[in-house]
């Protein structure tokens, strides 16, 4: 299965210091999936990496073929996930805005039927949790459905180096258990999605929302 990682952060300014916090925690993310999930083929989605138009223009916007073609490989990627893991700092009791603005360019046609996990975390003491309640309507709006359990990462710079590696003091063993009851419910979720729309094509069942709003209207 495929699974793609999304860091939603991509401000380098301090404070709080150190910057891209998330950078570490992602890293740990990746290194828990290599470890346990060996089977899984895992890519990160960095942000930084999708530096996006000022004025605003989603994928699904572009006539076929011609979207920017950074634009266009994420949006096969997403198409090809089989799962998401969704890695945010909050900001004012919110998501990252960057991470909505990338998420936002793409059709839920490419996300839906297809689960998520949200990971959050700060440099103080609540971990992003805030961020998270936010973060489970914009994923179901999407159409990939958050898994009960979350990741939530205080004090972030205290647990994780820069490469994602454990802090002096920190038990790698008891954080990667922490991850996995969210990842394994990922995983378990993941499979069981991708097994039935072998069977039965979710879009053949639903027709998805196009061109008109009019196309959610009640009668």
């Amino acid at each position: 299965m495929k699974i793609l990682v999304f860091l939603g952060t991509v401000r380098d300014s301090t404070p709080p210091k150190p910057a891209r916090l998330g950078v570490r925690v992602a890293n740990a993310c990746m290194e828990c999936f290599r470890i346990d999930y060996s089977q899984l083929d895992v890519e990160l989605i960095d942000a930084l990496d999708y530096p996006l138009d000022t004025v605003f223009k989603p994928h699904f916007a572009y006539s076929k073929g011609r979207a920017p073609e950074q634009l266009d490989e994420l949006a096969q990627k997403i198409a090809k996930a089989d799962g998401f893991v969704m890695i945010s700092p909050e900001y004012n009791h919110t998501m990252s805005p960057v991470l909505a603005n990338l998420l936002n360019h793409f059709g839920s046609s490419l996300f839906s039927y297809k689960p998520s996990a949200i990971v959050t975390y700060s440099a103080g003491q609540w971990g992003g949790m805030r961020a998270a309640v936010g973060m489970r309507t914009f994923l179901a709006e999407l159409g990939c459905l958050s898994v009960s359990a979350m990741v939530h990462v205080p004090n972030a710079q205290q647990v994780f180096t820069e490469d994602g590696a454990m802090q002096v003091g920190e038990s790698q063993t008891d954080w990667f258990t922490y991850f996995g009851r969210t990842f394994k419910q990922l995983t378990w979720w993941a499979a069981a999605t991708q097994k039935y729309r072998e069977e039965v094509d979710p879009h053949t069942m639903l027709k998805g929302f196009k061109m008109d709003p009019k196309q959610r209207n009640a009668p």
